[in-house]
């Protein structure tokens, strides 16, 4: 998928409210949303955006060939961008939590979540992933994280040469300070920019959510800082500048090699 690298990339930060255990109701109700915003080049929703958090159903499972991944490939081609966002996918006999990156010119890629909550119940429900993935998308090369992913750096760790670092999530409120100094961390011990989309609102378990979804630079500056209410905010990154940042401050050449141990399932 090598093309011409933009230099600046225009994305679109989707802070939802969603509707729990209703997947046409998401659909439609973010369509809407991006539609504030047209004309990017991506678009990102929060994690689960179809059911909320733990709120997909058993007997109507989303699957890869399946209503709302369909929805996100017409998504793309209509808008002519990128639409990425985590959906709780039936894959085979396994359940996951999947990042998936949609283009509008038929790629689909994703990322299984690696790291499952375990306080709240989701190693229960999902099979955990195994590998990173990094996508290159109008020349930039974005690396897909979900939530519970951020707390663990050395599994974010920029080892694959990425500009551009995404976490979707439903980050409950009692814990969004952690969110927020967590999103700085990466972007400065990766020296990238990093996009952290949460939801907003409640869901089907009470649990309450204020978005404060955010954006930084590679030095750690706040680019975006979203407050509670749902909104839909659009951005542009510019490589050139993320280039001039590591050129001048080449501190990733001196990082640690390290191979990480992934125990397989048994």
């Amino acid at each position: 998928m090598s093309e011409t690298r933009l230099d600046t990339l225009k994305t679109a930060l989707v802070q939802a409210r969603l509707h729990w255990q209703d997947p046409a109701a998401n659909r439609e109700h973010l369509a809407g949303l991006m539609d504030r915003q047209p004309g990017c080049d991506l678009y990102l929703l929060p994690e689960t955006f179809s059911t909320g958090f733990l709120g997909d159903r058993p007997d109507q499972p989303e699957t890869m060939d399946g209503v709302t991944v369909a929805w996100m490939q017409e998504q793309a081609r209509e808008r002519s961008a990128a639409i990425a966002g985590s959906l709780a996918i039936m894959d085979g006999q396994w359940r996951v939590n999947r990042f998936l990156f949609v283009t509008a010119d038929g790629v689909l890629a994703y990322y299984d979540k690696r790291h499952l909550f375990g306080f709240g119940g989701e190693d229960e429900r999902y099979q955990h992933g195994h590998s990173h993935t990094t996508i290159e998308w109008r020349g930039w090369r974005i690396d897909l994280q979900i939530c519970y992913d951020l707390r663990f750096p050395v599994w974010c760790r920029n080892s694959r040469e990425f500009d551009l670092q995404l976490f979707v999530a439903n980050w409950p409120a009692p814990r969004v300070e952690a969110w927020c100094a967590l999103l700085k961390a990466r972007a400065i011990e990766n020296q990238c920019y990093v996009i952290g989309v949460n939801r907003t609102g409640s869901d089907g378990n009470n649990i309450q959510y204020s978005g404060r979804t955010s954006a930084f630079d590679p030095m750690g500056e706040s680019l975006i800082a979203m407050g509670d209410e749902e909104d839909v905010t659009v951005i542009e990154f510019n490589i050139n500048e993320l280039c001039e940042i590591r050129e001048n401050f080449p501190f990733l050449r001196d990082a640690d090699d390290f191979t990480l141990s992934l125990t397989p399932d048994p």
